[in-house]
């Protein structure tokens, strides 16, 4: 089955080329939602932070193709699946970031730590629900924490 999507805003933030790093944490963004939708971010303020699916357009067909990776392009770490990684590198390349949403002003959105360059579609917003979105009791495999 094949099927298409259409984004529903661009990322404006500045920053060209793909970056790797905890430096993410800091740059603010602004997502721009086209203005037909602004009446479906109603209320989104009142959430601290939102969860943002964006299309990351600058992966490769090749990229695409890639099976296996080193998490966090460290070689040190396991060589996992894919889709049992963070990687931008996948068959999808759909990435998925809770950020802080610090203000709304109509249909444009200013978060801090979205982990996207100038011009990403944005594909989807919801928002972060602690109790729905991070369940108690779940693992991961020691290789996450590690740099």
């Amino acid at each position: 089955m094949e099927f298409n999507l259409s984004p529903i805003g661009v990322v404006k933030n500045g920053i060209q080329g793909r970056h790797k790093g905890d430096h993410w944490k800091a740059v603010i963004s602004d997502i721009v939602i086209h203005a037909d939708l602004e009446d479906a971010l109603d209320a989104i303020e009142g959430f601290s932070h939102i969860i943002v699916l964006c299309w990351l357009h600058e992966i490769s067909d090749s990229e695409r193709a890639v099976m296996k990776v080193h998490p966090k392009g460290n070689e040190e770490l396991p060589l996992v699946g894919v889709l049992a990684s963070r990687s931008p590198a996948r068959p999808n390349p759909i990435s998925v970031t809770t950020v802080k949403l610090l203000r709304r002003d109509r249909n444009v959105l200013k978060v801090q730590g979205l982990d996207a360059v100038d011009g990403t579609p944005v594909l989807d917003i919801k928002p972060h629900i602690p109790h729905y979105d991070s369940p108690p009791q779940a693992t991961t495999p020691d290789w996450v924490a590690k740099d």
